[in-house]
């Protein structure tokens, strides 16, 4: 089997470097602030960022290959450049949708990681093979590498935007991301050898590297200017991401405002702002949380995760996995051995269980709230 003899263009290679460092900006930042959005603008955005990250995928990877150098001709299966394109974006798009529809704990965030991973190697593998007039032969250390490598700085990517919704996190997992989606092509090639294949695919229409670069060119110009659309945000966003801006929902400090502390819930299907101080508890339901207050019961978008870590710097208590309680609106706290439950002022409310791991802490906390307003 005689190999061909491959060059690369640097210029196109710093491009392609390029185009995955804009798409991973424009996904990430596209998901930001989404627990304050309606259903359908959240599902669009999610849409559109699998778009972005997964269209950066695959516009890195031929923008890379467009400056591939053989001594023969060579062409693009149609359907096949197609595939590729389309099993990243469901890939990517399956992350996110983990990402924001599922309790986001570490593992979430590091199986969405992963599954990105496997997009970037699904994307990489399934382009390769649409080549005709000539057929990628790979090496078992090029593709142990790329995969490990793409798994694992696609985790790491994921795990630093996602794990604390900051501007620099943003940044920070974009870089990442681009380094993941570049490392991954550039060591799968390196460890790829070419032979001359004078069959054609049947499988779809055949497409000449002219054809392919106006594609490219196109989509890559969509990004570019989505992630100009999506950076005016930064700019008129208020206050240092370092602490939490004001007016960005992602940190706890957004319930602080002019208006006073409060919780984006939704009524008959219209927006609604509860003021902390009228929140008797928090319950877990599904993916989405209630609000109780002393008159009704509202739905809320939060997950249960982020309703304790935008709640709890307030002073809510978590009773339980699945509650968080206002200690100011408990009139008693109640134990039978191993289970206790807090019963609140309106005594239409149902009670809030506390678990077993934290009857002491809770009772403590209770109490010693009860001397502080005793003691004023």
């Amino acid at each position: 089997m005689e190999f061909l003899n491959v060059t690369h263009s640097s210029y196109l290679i710093a491009m392609s470097c390029v185009v995955a460092l804009v798409a991973g900006f424009t996904g990430l930042s596209l998901t930001r602030d989404l627990s304050e959005k309606p259903m359908f603008q959240k599902k669009a955005a999610i849409a559109l960022a699998a778009i972005a990250l997964g269209g950066g995928i695959w516009a890195m990877h031929f923008v890379a290959m467009l400056g591939l150098k053989m001594p023969v001709l060579f062409y693009y299966d149609a359907a096949i450049t197609l595939v590729s394109a389309l099993s990243a974006i469901l890939l990517v798009g399956a992350a996110l949708i983990l990402l924001h529809f599922a309790e986001r704990t570490p593992t979430i965030i590091a199986a969405a990681g992963g599954i990105v991973g496997v997009g970037i190697l699904a994307m990489h593998y399934i382009g390769m093979a649409g080549l005709e007039l000539c057929r990628a032969v790979y090496t078992p250390s090029g593709v142990i590498l790329s995969s490990i490598v793409a798994v694992g700085l696609c985790v790491l990517a994921f795990g630093i935007a996602y794990g604390q919704r900051t501007n620099r996190n943003i940044v920070l997992g974009t870089a990442c991301f681009a380094v993941a989606v570049c490392s991954v092509h550039f060591l799968a090639v390196a460890g790829t050898n070419f032979v001359s294949e004078p069959n054609t695919s049947d499988f779809g229409p055949s497409m000449s590297n002219e054809t392919l670069a106006l594609g490219v060119i196109f989509f890559s110009f969509v990004i570019f200017g989505a992630c100009l659309w999506v950076s005016v945000t930064y700019l008129v966003s208020h206050g240092d991401d370092e602490k939490g801006s004001s007016q960005d929902p992602e940190h706890p400090e957004t319930l602080q405002g002019a208006a006073g502390r409060q919780i984006p819930c939704e009524r008959d299907g219209s927006k609604v702002f509860v003021r902390l101080d009228d929140v008797s508890f928090v319950r877990a339901d599904g993916h989405y949380t209630q609000i109780y207050t002393e008159s009704e019961r509202l739905f809320c978008a939060w997950p249960i995760t982020e309703a304790s870590k935008r709640l709890l710097p307030f002073g809510f208590l978590q009773t339980h996995r699945s509650y968080l309680v206002n200690p100011s609106r408990v009139s008693r706290f109640e134990r039978t051995k191993d289970k206790g439950r807090c019963i609140f002022v309106a005594e239409d409310l149902p009670p809030a269980p506390v678990s077993r791991s934290k009857l002491k802490v809770i009772q403590d906390e209770l109490a010693s709230q009860v001397g502080a307003a005793r003691a004023q």
